[in-house]
């Protein structure tokens, strides 16, 4: 990583606050503490003595992209997992995990966080359970949530799940800063009890931290909690775990009606320092509960796609007023971290404009992360910034939309260099 230990000025053909229209000739001025001090036009935005320069012509100047889901825990893992069904893939990927040292997964996390960079991802809301992203995040200058997943399908299993999260926590916090927050993430409903969530919901008020967890994602997760039937059910049977009904909390009732929302709804789980991840087998009464209890949605297309889940109701849930970011879920899903595609993707599900669909992939998305600090290019936010080669023309956002990680040229988190392109030999 390279600091400047100075300020530093961005200029490029155009700037793209994404708050407000795009402006020619600009210029992005950040401070030695890596927060932004003027953004706009060059001619406006002051050149300080001493001030690093960076100039990017025929680039575009923009927000760091925010992955709202991703597992930087698994980067090297791509192709690994190949089976179609989405319960077998889950175990295939459990399995595959079990055989690493973590050592592997230290590594593969400060990997992941350089291949983020390199993609124009200065933010990421992650999900593992091997504890090696928060410090390799930390360590190497970008941002986020990092969510500690806890597992426990089996109500006899919740005190020693709840036993190891406590440690690993306690192991963890220390090492947040404020730019990088720790969170719980009690995984998903076929890997995770009743009392387990209701243990995890606890614990996360009682901490003051936020939570993430796998959320209507697939059929046979609908079918397991309604029903007690379809792949995951008939797992749970095989390993002896009570059904579903019988992990409700004690003196309610079993309501004909069962969703993984109203699920997860009815042991205290949804809030405003939940992030639901993928929202995809939802109705309009799930819509209302989720808008009620004010989550926040990160939405992963191409792994939804990827896994034969559906097409999510993005639109109606933006209709609805929820946050929302995208994500890429992990490389094992969809093969590399670029939200250029996840954005593209989104557009098109909700027909989205130019402008409506960057912001998913950037402003929005740190409406999902909290913390100190402003976001964005506005005075006082983080110097979170990157440049984009994009063709001369006067629709610079549609130009940025069209490009790829291979376009990213200058990637810049708090104000220090965290990647340069390499120019061609």
């Amino acid at each position: 990583m390279t600091s400047t230990g100075r300020p530093i000025r961005l200029e490029a053909d155009w700037v793209i606050p994404i708050d407000r229209p795009p402006v020619p000739d600009g210029a992005v001025l950040i401070d030695a503490g890596g927060r932004i001090v003027a953004a706009g036009r060059a001619s406006d935005v002051p050149a300080p003595p001493a001030v690093a320069i960076e100039r990017c012509p025929g680039a575009v100047l923009l927000p760091g992209f925010v992955n709202a889901h991703t597992h930087l825990e698994l980067t090297g893992l791509e192709g690994q997992v190949e089976q179609d069904e989405f319960p077998r893939w889950i175990r295939g990927v459990r399995e595959l995990k079990a055989g690493l040292a973590p050592e592997w997964f230290a590594r593969a996390a400060r990997q992941g966080v350089r291949d983020a960079f390199a993609a124009g991802i200065t933010t990421v809301l992650d999900t593992g359970d091997s504890g090696a992203v928060l410090p390799a995040l930390v360590e190497l200058g970008g941002a986020g949530v990092v969510y500690q997943e806890v597992f426990g399908p089996h109500p006899d299993q919740t005190v020693a799940s709840l036993t190891a999260l406590e440690a690993r926590v306690a192991e963890l916090r220390p090492l947040a800063t404020d730019r990088v927050r720790l969170g719980l993430s009690p995984h998903a409903p076929y890997t995770v009890s009743g009392p387990l969530y209701r243990g995890v919901a606890e614990l996360a008020r009682g901490w003051s931290l936020p939570m993430a967890v796998h959320l209507a994602e697939s059929a046979a997760e609908s079918q397991l909690v309604a029903r007690d039937d379809g792949a995951f059910a008939e797992a749970w049977r095989a390993r002896g775990i009570p059904p579903v009904r019988r992990h409700l909390p004690e003196g309610s009732r079993d309501e004909a009606r069962r969703s993984p929302v109203s699920w997860l709804d009815a042991h205290g789980v949804l809030g405003p320092e939940t992030l639901a991840i993928h929202v995809v087998q939802i109705d309009d009464q799930d819509l209302r509960v989720l808008a009620a209890r004010g989550v926040a949605i990160a939405q992963c297309p191409r792994s939804n796609a990827r896994h034969g889940h559906g097409r999510a109701p993005l639109t109606a849930l933006l209709a609805a007023g929820l946050r929302i970011g995208v994500g890429t879920d992990s490389v094992v899903s969809v093969g590399a971290l670029d939200l250029f595609a996840e954005i593209r993707a989104a557009r098109t599900l909700a027909g989205l404009t130019a402008e409506a669909s960057l912001a998913l992939g950037t402003l929005a998305g740190t409406g999902l992360v909290g913390g100190t600090g402003g976001r964005g290019l506005v005075p006082g936010a983080w110097g979170d910034v990157i440049a984009v080669d994009t063709p001369h023309g006067d629709q610079p956002v549609e130009a940025v939309l069209a490009q790829s990680p291979r376009q990213v040229r200058l990637t810049v988190a708090a104000g220090r260099v965290v990647y340069r392109r390499e120019p061609p030999a």
